[in-house]
């Protein structure tokens, strides 16, 4: 992910942390924002404020003719656990509900665009996340994402302490660009052509089958460059200039499938700072991620293990004594099952470092080992006259030891 100036923003304290506002006096909202405004105030009469709830995080996806949307969009939504299908704008425009506007004779403008995509957002299976394929493509439809961005903190505020508050989560609005040059671009567009008329001509001679669309810039080299053109002068700056307020993203998806792929899953790593809230973020930092504990877990052991030797050698060589003479004997019984199970009295485990050499020490030979401390009462005697008992205290050190079990070949 780029480098993105930080979205300028207002906060307010609730009784619980910080919520965050989005104040952009810099960006000019003129039409756009009465389109929104218009669409927005419809869903709030006609569904209520309590009920408009929008996927947390919601991944805004462009890219040039050519630059595989529909082939990555798959692994997109695996790299960021998204369950829903996605939003695909060109098939939402010819939904039954646009097609019967545009059979009365009216035009599909922002307003309708607007309203058709924050309605499909409110259906309960993207409540999650989802990619949304093909939105925004213009000046108004950037607009559209910010005021949108805007309204669903506004909303987390208004109910932030209430019951339904779980509902309106923070949001995560990424901008995601698959790129891919011109020339790219016009050669997949007219090889795409190719399979097409290929495929179409199988289906007309064999009868079997569905037709494929068959596009006019996916024929003519001139036409094709002219939707290039078109994106790059519309889409990619519309997507782009939301690069300083959002996660921003750009792909080169003209290189091999796997490296796409590889791409992608670097640049969506899950990564708690940008994806918890912040109450949420605030309590959990502090404790280390797993990458930073193993990553030098080796080289810790190494320098233990060599602490252990010099600064208590009597000791170090008496858990090496106790491995070696109480559990390899129980390790090598239990090899086929890769798990064996240790109970030792032994009073050099009273001792918590003689517990930390044994673990390492069994570490650094390839096992792995949890320790267990439990105690148990044991009736020692009795007072006649008092009827009480006494009872001594023992200490149990049990260890689980795991370890990679042979393949065993079984044969008839």
């Amino acid at each position: 992910m780029s480098d993105q100036q930080p979205i300028p923003e207002t906060t307010e304290t609730t009784a619980s942390g910080r919520v965050h506002v989005i104040q952009d006096p810099d960006l000019e909202i003129k039409d756009g924002q009465l389109i929104f405004n218009r669409v927005w105030a419809n869903l709030e009469n006609e569904l209520g404020r309590e009920n408009l709830r929008f996927p947390k995080e919601i991944m805004w996806l462009g890219g040039a003719p050519g630059s595989g949307k529909g082939t990555n969009t798959p692994f997109i939504c695996r790299e960021r656990g998204l369950t829903a299908a996605p939003v695909v704008m060109s098939s939402l425009l010819d939904s039954p509900e646009m097609k019967r506007l545009k059979d009365a004779g009216k035009l599909v403008g922002d307003v309708e665009v607007v309203d058709l995509l924050l309605r499909e957002l409110l259906k309960d299976e993207y409540k999650s996340g989802v990619v949304v394929d093909g939105f925004p493509r213009t000046k108004v439809q950037v607009q559209s994402v910010m005021l949108l961005h805007r309204k669903m903190i506004e909303l987390r505020r208004q109910f932030f302490n209430t019951p339904i508050g779980p509902h309106f989560r923070r949001p995560i609005f990424r901008i995601t660009v698959l790129f891919v040059d011109e020339r790219t671009s016009v050669d997949r567009q007219l090889g795409r052509g190719i399979q097409v008329r290929k495929h179409n001509e199988e289906v007309r001679v064999t009868g079997e089958g569905d037709l494929w669309e068959e596009r006019a810039t996916d024929f003519s080299e001139e036409l094709a460059r002219g939707r290039y053109r078109t994106f790059k002068e519309q889409t990619y700056d519309a997507l782009t200039s939301l690069k300083k307020y959002f996660h921003y993203h750009l792909i080169n998806a003209q290189v091999p499938l796997s490296q796409v792929e590889r791409s992608i899953a670097d640049e969506f790593g899950y990564q708690s700072s940008l994806e918890l809230d912040h109450e949420t973020y605030d309590i959990i930092h502090h404790i280390p991620v797993v990458n930073d504990v193993v990553v030098h877990a080796r080289q810790e052991l190494v320098r233990r293990l060599d602490h252990y030797e010099h600064r208590y050698r009597d000791l170090f060589e008496r858990a090496v004594t106790v491995i070696d003479e109480e559990m390899v004997t129980v390790i090598r019984r239990h090899a086929i099952t890769g798990k064996a199970h240790v109970t030792s009295q032994n009073p050099l485990f009273d001792e918590p470092t003689a517990v930390d050499m044994l673990i390492d020490v069994l570490s650094e030979r390839g096992y792995r080992c949890m320790y267990e401390l439990k105690r148990a009462s044991i009736p020692e005697r009795i007072d006649l006259q008092t009827g009480r008992i006494s009872c001594l205290e023992r200490r149990i050190h049990h260890f689980e030891i795991t370890f990679s079990a042979p393949e065993i070949r079984r044969g008839h």
